[in-house]
């Protein structure tokens, strides 16, 4: 590391967030972003870097697409971030684009300036619609950190602010047990069931067939509402616009986020049926957000939503869906004690490893390969591995054999008995060479 670098990084511990700063020290990652385009960060050291992290899929067009960039250049000749009281040409103009296409069902947009502040809103609206204040939730999910949004995540981050919820408020059922979460909607007191249609910070966890149908086929039979928080599986991830279509499931709700700032300018929205926004009827006044919807904001996201709903985007999604998950496999067989398991739905996937921080070490060797790709929060044995809508065959390529690469050390250094905690064809066979 230089100089420069170690004393920046000194000073972020000093004046920024201290814990934050020294855990990736501790996990064997010094990474200070500096130039980025495309697919590519490069460290301020000029190391280059190919990124599946995408901060949740803020990037999956890419860093600095050219079209978002140019269409929030050319905006700004005459927007601003606008007024939030008034209506909005553009705030309009987007909300009609969710209304074409989001599933059947979902009429108006509720804008906010991040997913937090959206999934506030759309457990608000549930509350609201039918007077209910009880929540049906997930374990282990996450859906942000402001106030409702945190009580429903895990308590991996509300016991830290002393903002659990009270267990009357608040009901949480394991992922995939469907018994379980038929009962507690079946009791018929709760305003809504809130779920990420493939829980991100849990490590893309799939759901069973006939799984997410019957939950919602449970909420209609008792007045439940159904909110899909789609920020990391919305914008085309999984292959079709919404991971929630895949499903066959059409939510009273739908919160996005993340990619539909263009990783350019902070947007995120809630499109509610009718049933679920009657109060902005009723009281427009009821959520004030001075930043959500800004009109600069929204010149992002129409470009973003344009971009997404291409048939071109769609056919790439799908032919590098296929294309990674055959190399994924040719991976997986050459480290099959340690590389156990493929999660994936589209460009949505979860690597899993047998041990307790696998992916930790995974990730640790990504980034001294080449790669920046980042552990699943609420379980370190699953790498989320997120590449970009746009990537083409050659990137893949490049990204497999590295990866390759990375499992094989991790491997080495897990089963070599150095293992330690970090935390408080024509295609390339993809078997194991350098990735300098």
């Amino acid at each position: 590391m230089s100089k420069e670098k170690d004393d920046f990084i000194a000073r972020s511990k000093q004046f920024w967030n201290p814990g934050k700063t020294s855990e990736w020290q501790r996990m064997g990652v010094d990474l200070v972003i500096d130039r980025r385009e495309a697919y590519y960060l490069w460290d301020v050291d000029g190391r280059r870097l190919i990124d599946v992290h995408l901060n949740g899929g803020t990037y999956s067009l890419g860093h600095r697409n050219p079209e978002v960039v140019e269409a929030v250049r050319e905006g700004m000749a005459y927007f601003d971030i606008g007024n939030h009281h008034f209506p909005s040409i553009m705030r309009t103009h987007v909300a009609e684009m969710l209304e074409r296409l989001t599933p059947p069902g979902l009429k108006r947009t509720i804008f906010a300036s991040g997913g937090a502040e959206a999934i506030d809103i759309a457990l608000k609206s549930a509350r609201n619609a039918t007077k209910r204040r009880k929540i049906i939730c997930i374990e282990r999910c996450y859906h942000g950190h402001t106030g409702l949004a945190v009580q429903v995540g895990d308590d991996r981050f509300s016991k830290l602010f002393l903002s659990e919820a009270s267990n009357e408020n608040v009901v949480k059922v394991p992922f995939n047990d469907l018994e379980r979460m038929l009962e507690a909607i079946a009791v018929g007191d709760a305003a809504c069931v809130i779920m990420e249609t493939i829980p991100a910070t849990y490590g893309f966890p799939m759901p069973k067939p006939g799984y997410l149908t019957a939950i919602k086929a449970a909420c209609e039979k008792v007045g439940t509402l159904y909110i899909a928080d789609e920020v990391q599986t919305g914008l085309m991830r999984t292959g079709e616009m919404w991971g929630i279509e895949t499903y066959g499931v059409n939510p009273d709700i739908l919160v996005t986020g993340k990619g539909l700032s263009g990783g350019i300018y902070p947007i995120a929205a809630v499109v509610v049926s009718e049933k679920a926004g009657q109060w902005l009827s009723e009281d427009g006044f009821g959520h004030m957000s001075s930043f959500g919807g800004a009109e600069l904001g929204c010149l992002a996201a129409a470009k973003v939503l344009e971009i997404c709903a291409r048939p071109e985007t769609r056919s790439q999604v799908h032919y590098i869906s296929a294309y990674l998950a055959n190399g994924l496999r040719q991976v997986q067989a050459n480290y099959p004690d340690f590389f156990t398991g493929i999660r994936q739905r589209g460009i949505v996937m979860g690597l899993e490893f047998n041990h307790d921080q696998g992916a930790v070490y995974v990730m640790k060797h990504l980034y001294q390969n080449g790669i920046w790709a980042i552990f699943s929060t609420l379980d370190k044995r699953v790498l989320q591995f997120k590449p970009g809508l746009l990537i083409d065959r050659e990137m893949c390529d490049e990204i497999l054999t590295r990866l390759d690469t990375s499992v094989a050390q991790a491997q080495a250094e897990v089963f070599g008995g150095r293992a330690k905690s970090y935390m408080t064809s024509s295609k390339p066979s993809h078997s194991r060479q350098s990735a300098a």
